[in-house]
Parts: structure tokens; sequence; C-alpha cells
């Protein structure tokens, strides 16, 4: 029996996903609704869907309390669910606990976690951005010894010594580039060379990358208190990539003068890895520019088959070329 629901396809009124098949909405349902049955809870009221190529997610009223939320994961990032539900043990201050998570299928059924970063009323210090990049650090930082185990759950690897094969494949593999873009990528592949060489040199050690952290990325339930999701764009990388999105951000709001006190608040959970504070910073100049490969990355691995001309691999692309960007910091 089909449901009444609202669907929300944003920019992308035309994506093909599994919600255009009746037969995936029924067993989707049949799922959600065995789940919360199982937690002596029941759907009420209409569920809203949001269908966009990455996934598709759905906000579930339940009634006498909060919402909780489907997510439905394509086969490259369908980690997530696994992937959450192992944070939610080994950093569960820090995450969602999820309700329940079906990986073969790359289900996951979440909590609601209160408002967004985003949504946060009146003015938002920059004292505020310090909390969160700290309590996210201290996270990575925990995370450390479990690099293994999280690349075990399928989260992708990049290794510091990797990333320039990484960084040719995408190259080379992206249509969408035109020949004088290509040009000033092979200008580019000497010094990045140079750059990740230092990089390893350092020896900061491998941990969970976001890849994508920004307000709409994370829970803001009271002061002080944040709570990351979102995983599926993940890699198990040099941590400080993960730092470019959320200064960029910053940056757009504050403008530079913020980011040296983000960049130190979210070093302070780092120093006890050998490293004077010069050399920490350093490593955050050059691992920036893994956070825009990060991203091409992610675009590649979520969307194989683009052809030349789709956003995805003109997002792609653009990415990539960041890569040579001088970082503000």
């Amino acid at each position: 029996m089909e449901r009444t629901v609202e669907v929300d396809r944003g920019t992308y009124p035309d994506v093909v996903t599994p919600w255009e098949q009746e037969a995936w909405r029924g067993q989707v349902f049949d799922w959600v609704e065995g789940r919360l049955a199982h937690d002596g809870l029941r759907l009420s009221g209409a569920p809203q869907v949001r269908v966009r190529p990455w996934s598709v997610s759905m906000r579930i009223p339940v009634a006498g309390g909060a919402p909780v939320w489907f997510k439905a994961n394509p086969p490259a990032s369908a980690f997530e669910g696994p992937l959450t539900a192992a944070l939610s043990r080994w950093v569960p201050e820090h995450v969602l606990r999820p309700l329940a998570v079906d990986a073969g299928r790359g289900w996951s059924l979440l909590p609601d976690g209160g408002p967004l970063f985003r949504d946060t009323r009146g003015d938002v210090p920059p004292r505020v951005w310090e909390e969160l990049l700290t309590g996210y650090a201290r996270m990575q930082r925990a995370l450390v010894p479990r690099a293994d185990e999280l690349a075990g759950l399928g989260v992708p690897r990049l290794r510091v010594p990797e990333v320039l094969a990484s960084f040719d494949r995408l190259r080379a593999g992206n249509g969408s580039l035109d020949p004088d873009q290509r040009a000033r990528l092979d200008a580019l592949r000497p010094r990045l060379a140079d750059w990740c060489a230092e990089l390893a040199s350092l020896g900061v050690p491998d941990s969970l990358d976001h890849a994508d952290l920004h307000e709409g990325q994370l829970f803001h339930p009271g002061p002080g208190s944040f709570t990351y999701f979102d995983w599926g764009d993940s890699v198990v990388s040099h941590p400080f990539a993960s730092l470019r999105v959320p200064a960029q951000r910053a940056c757009e709001r504050y403008g530079p003068e913020v980011l040296p006190r983000l960049r130190d608040a979210y070093l302070e959970p780092w120093t006890d890895v050998g490293l004077s504070a010069a050399e920490l910073r350093r490593a955050v100049r050059l691992a920036w520019r893994l956070g825009a490969l990060g991203r091409a990355r992610s675009w590649t691995r979520l969307f194989p088959s683009a052809t030349p001309a789709a956003p995805t691999a003109v997002a792609g692309a653009r990415s990539l070329l960041e890569t040579g960007d001088t970082p503000p910091l």
C-alpha cells in the first residue's frame, strides 16, 4: 500500500534513485515500521523524503515523540551505517547512536539529534567554532588507534604516500577538464609530490576525516555540545585535511582573520604527537590541499559513471583544481 509522503528533490528533479521503485519503497517502510515497533514506537503522519543523487533520506514523525530519520546510501558509501554504529561505541559523546542499521542494503535509522548548527539563532561568536573544532579533533585523536578497524568497515583509506597516485587517477579520469586545466594540474604535480613527502615526514598518524564538515553536518543541542553526523564522504587519511571545509565556512562568515585561532583550537588535541607548534601549523598548511583532493575523490567515488557535462563531474574537476590553491593560513 502506498503511503502519503512529501518528496523534496531540490535542484535534481530528474535524478533516478531507488525511491522511484514501488517495491523498494515498500521494503523501506516495512523495515522502518518493524524497527520502530521493536522499540515500542510507531509512525504518525506523513514522512518527508529528501531525494538527492548521493542518498535518499526521510524524516519520519513518531507518535508521542521526536522524529526519527531514515537514510539509504548508494553502494559507494554503504559503509556509513556500520561506521556510525561503530563510532557510537568508540566515541559515543560525539555522535548519534543508530536505532538500526542494515549494512547489506546501506540503510540506517537514526534518532533526532536536535537543532542543526546552521539553524542556531542569534549571533554565533567565533568561540563556538573553536569549540566545535576542538571537539571534533578530540574525536579524531581518540580514533587514531582505530584506523585499521575503520578501514575494515569499508571506509576508503588514503595514506599520504598514496596521494599522488590518487591525483593522477582523478586527473586522467575526469572528462570535464579542458586542456588548459589539465596543463595546470600537470604543472602542479611536482609540487604536490614535494608537499606530500614533507607532510608524510612530519608523522601525524592517520584518523577519520569527515571530508565535508560544515554547519549542516553537525547538531548543536546546547552550549558547548556538538554531535557530528553524515559520514558518507569519510576517508581514513591525514586527519588535518578535515579542517579545510569548516575553516572556509567560518572565513566566509567572519573573514580570514578568524583562521589562526580556529587552526590553533583544532590543533590543541594534537599537541601530544611529538611535534612543535610550528610543525603542527605547517602540517595544517600541507594537509589543506588534501582537503580539496578529498572532495574530488568523493565526487568520483560516488558517481564513477558521470558524463563529462554532469554537475558531479564538473564539481570533481573544480575540487581537483583547488588542490593548487594557496592555503589561507
